[in-house]
């Protein structure tokens, strides 16, 4: 079973609080992606409460964004038109429910007699992030899987920042497909 991950593909990170143009470019190639895929598809949300400023985070990002049940923090409507899973809420940029989630989706599988999950790509925003956060977190949890991440399908905060995130999780043994 192949598996995607659609990471906080939400109105805030495309062209709300946080959002960047760049962003709302991935849009297509990400409902693109999700309409082709073969295998299971799951999405991560983003979400704070009214306290976020009194975070760490929000004390070092004071941006309120993805608050949970405002616009912003919903999924774009392009994606959520795709979704049929619930998100996956996170309160930070890395999920702490995918890794052991899917370690025991692989699990399963080969308890039935069924080959694992045989690959994990990851798409969405914003890749020196969120992106990067839950695609090492997964690779530490099942490090023989193949774990992909598809650049055309992602955004950073900066094209810079992008592009040092894709360079460190390639180190990391992260796949990176090329744009």
């Amino acid at each position: 079973m192949d598996i995607l991950v659609v990471v906080d593909m939400q109105n805030d990170f495309i062209d709300g609080a946080l959002g960047t143009k760049e962003a709302v470019a991935i849009v297509p190639k990400v409902v693109e992606k999700i309409k082709g895929f073969k295998g299971r598809i799951l999405y991560t949300r983003d979400t704070h409460s009214e306290k976020y400023l009194d975070t760490q985070e929000g004390r070092n990002l004071p941006v309120p964004h993805c608050i949970k049940g405002t616009k912003g923090w919903e999924l774009h409507p392009e994606i959520e038109a795709e979704r049929e899973e619930m998100p996956i809420d996170k309160r930070t940029f890395g999920s702490d429910a995918l890794g052991p989630l899917l370690r025991a989706q692989d699990q399963d599988l080969k308890a039935k007699g069924e080959t694992g999950i045989e690959s994990i790509t990851f798409v969405g925003l914003c890749t020196d992030i969120c992106v990067i956060s839950n695609a090492m977190i997964v690779k530490a949890f099942l490090p023989e899987v193949p774990v992909i991440v598809d650049a055309a399908c992602c955004a950073g905060v900066t094209k810079e920042s992008h592009e040092n995130a894709l360079k460190a999780m390639q180190m990391c043994q992260i796949k990176v497909l090329e744009a």
